[in-house]
């Protein structure tokens, strides 16, 4: 548990992440489960852990750095800025899972 009057960058640390990496880990999958490469939905909740993680830069190289063993600087980069997937999918998914919860009954 943090103490509340410790100033640190946002995120997450990796012993925090390692708290619910199981919860995280499915969530990921169901965000990115309309990418259609295994590749490209493994990069996905990769990048997702990089956001979490602390840190300030948020950009490709320092995510992977992040990672760690599981990090790749090529790989990542590539998914974030070049890789053919539609975004709209993966940003509706949130929207389809709270949907009920904000307007029950509709």
């Amino acid at each position: 548990m943090r103490n509340p009057g410790t100033v640190r960058s946002p995120g997450v640390t990796p012993g925090e992440l390692d708290e619910v990496r199981c919860r995280l880990e499915d969530f990921a999958e169901d965000m990115f489960e309309p990418l259609a490469r295994a590749d490209q939905r493994r990069w996905g909740g990769g990048c997702l852990q990089g956001l979490l993680l602390d840190g300030q830069r948020k950009s490709a190289e320092p995510m992977a750095a992040r990672l760690g063993q599981d990090g790749n600087r090529k790989a990542l980069a590539h998914f974030i800025t070049s890789s053919p997937w539609d975004p709209a999918h993966v940003r509706a998914r949130p929207a389809w899972r709270t949907e009920p919860v904000i307007m029950p009954g509709r």
